[in-house]
């Protein structure tokens, strides 16, 4: 009996395959637990706020390595999939927009002996439609916390809103 405490104790593997030999019985078969139910309150009327809704929401990215944008591109994409967000549009622009510097060699002397440094930085676009602010909210900072070095993201919402009061629709007469 000693043996088959100690093995009992020592081993999860052991206890697991003596355990379908014997039964657990609760401590105290007379007694049962109720969990504590806290009471619900209505929640008044007039702090319920609306979400936003967005009719289009476009992601540009910026960068200066193609393949770390197109990396990043297909992440926001998989990410919107995952959460039900509809991609309308993705795409990248043609050509990178370049940058050049030219700066002599030499400060003093020598003003035919220059040197030229050029800065490429590419673009990837891509048209989200259709959100909610929390799901929005969410994506977005999911995607930003994600953010690779070298890349930029800029974000434009558009948002639904009621029409004004003062507008009515037209009438059909």
């Amino acid at each position: 009996m000693n043996t088959i405490r100690s093995l009992w104790r020592s081993a999860p593997m052991v206890r697991a395959a003596l355990a379908s030999n014997y039964t657990i019985r609760p401590l105290s078969a007379a007694t049962t637990t109720v969990p504590i139910q806290k009471p619900v309150e209505p929640v008044p009327a007039t702090t319920v706020e609306l979400d936003k809704l967005y009719k289009r929401v476009e992601l540009e990215m910026r960068g200066i390595d193609p393949a770390v944008l197109l990396s990043y591109t297909w992440f926001c994409v998989a990410a919107a999939s995952h959460l039900g967000i509809e991609v309308t549009k993705s795409w990248a622009l043609r050509k990178a927009e370049k940058e050049r510097h030219t700066l002599l060699r030499c400060v003093h002397i020598y003003k035919k002996h220059r040197v030229q440094y050029e800065v490429r930085t590419y673009f990837r676009f891509i048209h989200l439609q259709r959100l909610t602010g929390s799901t929005c909210d969410t994506y977005l900072e999911y995607i930003q916390r994600n953010l690779p070095e070298g890349c930029a993201l800029k974000v434009t919402k558009v948002e639904c809103q009621k029409l004004p009061d003062h507008i009515t629709p037209p009438t059909n007469e």
